[in-house]
């Protein structure tokens, strides 16, 4: 039984009816190629499963693709990219597209110019068309902290989101309190609803009521957990303890308690996620969950330079373990 020949780029061309030239192009990102024509030619690309031998072509860095920079979350990614890729003696390009879903359209040409050795990409998922684009040039590519469910077949390096919402909720509660809010992200994002799962699972394990208005989604930036604190400190019952979905929502909510007259641990206490550097030099310093970002970056990485040298791997999604930092914004509910 012998193995089904490899399709050749120029068989490829002529069964499309365009030169090898004008295929050449395509491959390789160029702009001067009419868009009708450029998805036909990667139509049968895909259908073909046309790979790139890139084994010769390859260039000296990854290229790293964020929706937003967020400096205090965003450096612990970048971090743990920059590490693995140097030892490897590359470089690493950063780039800012589209948003938090996927990159813009128009990265994916610009990508496919720069050719790098692999791509690490901060979003939920990228769309199937990318992925084929990206494949059939041997470009590798990996989504880190995936906001929502990557496809089975996209390589993914996330963390335990409903682990970290259990644990965060199942402390304040061990400190007797029993008003306990969540804030989180968009709801729109998985890791926004898995953390809110793992806070209801918390409250239903320990027999205590879930009151809707207890939970709010933001956007887990600052100005977004101040809103959402002063909304659930105005209830007439309000909470006793936040566990805000990220540490600049616990801010957030910092501020909006110091706002209402409410010190912290003392009146309000407040949990938040990620336990960015920042977290260590608030006051009081941030009982937080600990989301091993730097870590992601580099397992991200190591992820896509073994796909690009066409080493083999165990599984294409990976969930990294969070844990609880006790520090001095969560305190026992003295009655």
């Amino acid at each position: 039984m012998t193995d089904t020949p490899r399709v050749t780029l120029a068989a490829i061309a002529e069964e499309a009816g365009v030169s090898l030239a004008t295929m050449s192009k395509v491959l390789n990102g160029r702009a001067d190629v009419a868009p009708a024509t450029r998805a036909r030619l990667e139509e049968h690309l895909a259908r073909h499963g046309y790979t790139r031998r890139s084994a010769t072509q390859r260039t000296e860095f990854v290229e790293l693709v964020f929706h937003e920079l967020e400096p205090s979350w965003s450096m612990e990614v970048i971090e743990g990219v920059e590490e693995v890729a140097h030892a490897a003696g590359l470089s690493v390009v950063l780039t800012v597209s589209g948003d938090r879903h996927a990159p813009g359209a128009e990265w994916i040409d610009g990508v496919l110019r720069r050719r790098p050795v692999g791509v690490i990409l901060v979003f939920s998922d990228i769309a199937a068309p990318y992925r084929e684009k990206l494949r059939s040039r041997g470009i590798p590519f990996v989504i880190v902290d995936p906001a929502g469910d990557p496809s089975p077949d996209v390589p993914s390096v996330g963390s335990a989101n409903w682990s970290g919402g259990l644990m965060a909720t199942r402390h304040l509660i061990e400190l007797g309190h029993r008003r306990i809010a969540a804030i989180t992200g968009p709801e729109d994002m998985m890791c926004s609803l898995a953390r809110v799962d793992g806070y209801r699972s918390a409250m239903n394990a320990a027999g205590l009521p879930i009151d809707p208005e207890l939970i709010r989604f933001g956007d887990f930036h600052p100005g977004g957990g101040e809103a959402r604190a002063r909304e659930l400190l105005a209830l007439p019952e309000p909470p006793t303890a936040i566990f805000a979905g990220s540490d600049l929502q616990a801010l957030g909510a910092i501020a909006a308690g110091s706002a209402a007259g409410l010190r912290v641990p003392d009146d309000l206490s407040v949990v938040g996620y990620d336990d960015i550097a920042l977290s260590r030099w608030m006051s009081p310093q941030l009982t937080t969950v600990h989301q091993p970002l730097r870590r992601m970056g580099e397992e991200a990485t190591r992820l896509a330079l073994r796909l690009a040298d066409g080493a083999g791997v165990e599984t294409l999604r990976m969930d990294l373990a969070t844990h609880l930092v006790v520090r001095g914004s969560t305190a026992r509910l003295e009655t």
